[in-house]
């Protein structure tokens, strides 16, 4: 299958006709869906199956739904749920909490035809952790966030939901907000393995990756992580991450220089995929002309990601939303 090594956003709640045409044309490998693009269950259900036909296959339909502030599916047609961190301080059993959240998510996802969640992160809180990422988080100790975000892993396969691990190699001592700007982390390369790095190699079987916008001036001050050589040969051998490597959105302005030419620049690095999310189809047009079709060790990594989509396990959702309130009380 040809596939090219990027995936796409959409403009709006419905598929249009050019972009339709464009998604056949340029065979990207999955599609990435974003609050404008959802209205209601029955008009979900519609887009995710519209894009699949555009590329003729079960193409991944990915979706940051974290719960808390990053959630793109929300009241009145889907659940709300505190920021994570919130969740940790407050649940008397914290991990089965993360995984009723994350299997009441996944229910929600699939069935609107979403199976990729851009979930868990592994990231560390810190004290001088930016405020847009920092009740994202699970914890600020190795061990906590290890076991929520292996949790939250679990729970989403459960309910027939990828997993993408994030950020790596570790985004928890930004203080800017990588949207805005780029953040830059003046640390020892052993201080950052002992701790930022360390969440990520004890996951580093996951299936799925998401790379961050940041910069380890120890290791590569030049570039940031994700359009990093040196940094994404650190995240394969060093942390052992061997599963399909993304790179965080292209838009963000973290990075620098044409769009097209972000999307080259986090393939020639190494990443597996480039993350276009803003819906502009000249835009796309543009990116996709850039972005290489996958090559053979690329493909692997996505075939044994995508083999783990499987049917959820039935569970009594009532009963877990009973049970994840008693927690939260």
């Amino acid at each position: 299958m040809s596939r090219r090594a990027v995936i796409l956003g959409c403009l709006g709640a419905r598929l249009s006709q050019a972009e339709r045409q464009f998604f056949a044309q340029a065979d990207p490998f999955g599609f990435i869906l974003f609050a404008r693009n959802v209205e209601s269950p029955g008009q979900l259900g519609a887009l995710t199956s519209d894009l699949r036909d555009a590329v003729g296959w079960r193409a991944p339909i990915l979706i940051d739904q974290e719960g808390g502030r990053v959630q793109r599916m929300g009241p009145p047609h889907w659940r709300s749920y505190l920021p994570a961190l919130d969740q940790m301080t407050r649940a008397r059993d914290p991990m089965r909490a993360v995984y009723i959240r994350n299997r009441l998510i996944a229910a929600e996802l699939h069935a609107v035809g979403i199976d990729v969640n851009c979930a868990p992160l592994a990231d560390l809180a810190e004290p001088q952790t930016h405020p847009v990422l920092r009740n994202r988080l699970y914890g600020d100790d190795v061990a906590t966030v290890v076991a929520a975000a292996r949790t939250c892993a679990e729970a989403l396969l459960d309910g027939g939901v990828l997993p993408v691990l994030k950020h790596i190699p570790g985004y928890g001592r930004a203080s800017v907000d990588s949207h805005l700007d780029l953040p830059r982390v003046a640390v020892p390369a052993d201080e950052l393995a002992g701790r930022d790095f360390a969440p990520f190699k004890a996951l580093n079987t996951m299936a799925m990756g998401m790379t961050a916008h940041i910069v380890f001036s120890d290791l590569d001050a030049g570039a940031p992580a994700t359009t990093s050589d040196r940094v994404i040969r650190l995240i394969r051998e060093e942390i052992g991450f061997s599963g399909l490597l993304l790179s965080d959105d292209i838009g963000m302005q973290a990075l620098s220089g044409p769009i097209p030419d972000r999307a080259a620049a986090c393939l020639e690095a190494g990443c597996d995929i480039a993350l276009h999310c803003n819906g502009s189809l000249d835009e796309m047009r543009a990116t996709a002309a850039a972005c290489r079709v996958m090559d053979g060790a690329a493909n692997a990594r996505a075939d044994a990601a995508l083999s783990q989509r499987k049917a959820p396990q039935p569970v009594d959702m009532a009963a877990l939303d009973a049970e994840l309130a008693s927690l939260l009380t």
